[in-house]
């Protein structure tokens, strides 16, 4: 499992960082099976400094020390990676890709016939541990391979399986999502400055307001219009501001959003 393992990342940017805290945090590893190797130097001593990891100094000394291999880069920079990669692996080495819009064909035909490949689509609240990730398997993946692969990332969040042709999909509503939301929160505080509170005020308790409301949802089970109506009394406060979301469009709105950043992905996806 897990746990027995040695983990490399190549790439310790931010969505890198959390998931070594996440690894640690859950205690799944300790720091001297995490490793990692980025093209700056200076990452690379910072996270060996503050997390105690292995610094790798090649993607060739990363790849000899470990049995499953994150690819935390820019999907422009994954053909150089895969190259190099290709390289140096000479025994079975579970890939993991997180590069936005990279198909697993594409990663598959960039490293030796047979690695087993998963491919992820985290968004950024992995920052602190709450990432909703999507996850997909290659034709070379096992179970085992997935259930490593998915406890890594049930280390910052959620984690799940989906097929790879709803990654668009994933990524127009939870890779992009976390936009949508901290737009509606900004939206939300000003509102509550245009009325009258302080700013500091109006920050809080709508931060809270979203954060409480989607651990609601989460807890219960119950469908998000159930809750709603919970809160709707009739001829209530509620009520006035729901009617003018509605003809405001706000439900159509945010669909269009997700679909348009879907078909942006299939776009990208194309054009990798």
């Amino acid at each position: 499992m897990l746990e027995d393992s040695h983990v490399g990342f190549v790439g310790g940017g931010n969505m890198g960082e959390a998931l070594i805290r996440g690894l640690m945090a859950a205690s799944l590893l300790t720091s001297d099976r995490l490793h990692v190797f980025d093209v700056v130097g200076s990452r690379v001593e910072y996270l060996a400094n503050r997390y105690q990891v292995q610094a790798a100094l090649s993607i060739g000394d990363l790849t000899g020390a470990c049995h499953l291999i994150v690819l935390a880069v820019k999907p422009q920079n994954m053909a150089a990676v895969l190259e190099e990669l290709r390289l140096h692996l000479t025994h079975e080495v579970l890939v993991i890709s997180i590069a936005a819009g990279v198909s697993l064909s594409t990663i598959a035909k960039g490293l030796p016939a047979g690695t087993p490949v998963v491919r992820v689509m985290p968004n950024t609240p992995a920052i602190v541990l709450q990432a909703a990730s999507a996850l997909s398997r290659g034709s070379h993946v096992k179970d085992p391979h997935m259930e490593q692969a998915l406890a890594l990332f049930r280390a910052v969040g959620t984690a799940i399986e989906v097929e790879e042709k709803w990654m668009d999909t994933v990524t127009g509503l939870s890779g992009s999502g976390p936009a949508y939301v901290l737009l509606v929160i900004e939206s939300l505080i000003d509102a509550g400055v245009l009325m009258g509170l302080p700013r500091p005020v109006a920050r809080e308790l709508a931060v809270q307001t979203v954060l409480g409301t989607a651990k609601m949802v989460q807890e219960t089970g119950n469908h998000p219009a159930e809750l709603k109506d919970l809160i709707t009394s009739p001829g209530g406060t509620t009520i006035r501001g729901l009617h003018v979301l509605e003809e405001r469009g706000i439900r159509g709105t945010l669909m269009q959003a997700v679909e348009a950043a879907t078909l942006r992905s299939r776009e990208l996806g194309k054009a990798s």
